[in-house]
């Protein structure tokens, strides 16, 4: 996959960007600002920059952290979280997962989907998911039902092993507590698969865990 990347702003410099991998693309990027950022008089506006914002995710086919984005543009990460506040609040399409953010587009539209109901211990997460990740799957969300708030939805994306491990060392390091918690460990997810026969497998083996609500 190549990419092209234009931008304008208050300078007279394009970026013109054709690359064979996402990373080179982001390095590039991340470059040419601090190049930019050297010259006399050079500010990007924010409106300007959170349009450069939402190109740059809409180009990535994975979630990109605010940390990752903030460098890029020579912010803190607070401002890149107020960036994705307000390009959400006017309609734009950017899910916040727990590798960072990316948009519905991004999602591979072809796979097949489904939601199961799940009921485990806390401890038994990391199993949980990781059955679902080595058998082929996704993790798209996790969801639960609050009785005054109504549903919780937790946006997860969680694809790999390394997502499980990073999933649960965020959790375990920040003391946070798991949404299924709210439940007693009751909680739907919406798994992702190429395709039906996968997901059944993955059906399967919950069940045969005791993981699967009946």
């Amino acid at each position: 996959m190549r990419f092209l990347i234009k931008i304008n702003f208050c300078s007279n410099k394009n970026l013109n960007f054709p690359s064979d991998t996402e990373s080179n693309m982001i390095e590039y990027i991340c470059k040419f600002y601090q190049e930019m950022a050297l010259e006399e008089g050079f500010v990007v506006e924010s409106n300007k920059r959170r349009e450069e914002i939402l190109k740059i995710i809409q180009s990535s086919s994975k979630p990109l952290k605010g940390s990752y984005i903030a460098e890029l543009f020579g912010v803190s990460r607070q401002v890149i979280v107020q960036d994705i506040a307000i390009l959400r609040a006017g309609g734009a399409e950017i899910i916040a997962t727990p590798n960072g953010y990316i948009t519905p587009p991004s999602f591979n539209s072809r796979k097949c989907r489904r939601i199961i109901a799940c009921r485990h211990s806390t401890e038994d997460t990391e199993d949980e998911l990781m059955t679902i990740v080595d058998l082929g799957g996704t993790v798209v969300d996790v969801i639960v039902e609050h009785e005054i708030y109504g549903e919780f939805k937790g946006e997860l994306m969680i694809s790999s092993p390394a997502d499980v491990r990073n999933f649960i060392k965020k959790v375990k390091k920040q003391g946070a507590k798991l949404l299924s918690s709210l439940k007693g460990g009751i909680h739907l997810h919406t798994i992702e698969a190429p395709t039906p026969e996968i997901l059944d497998k993955i059906e399967e083996a919950l069940d045969s865990k005791g993981y699967l609500l009946k």
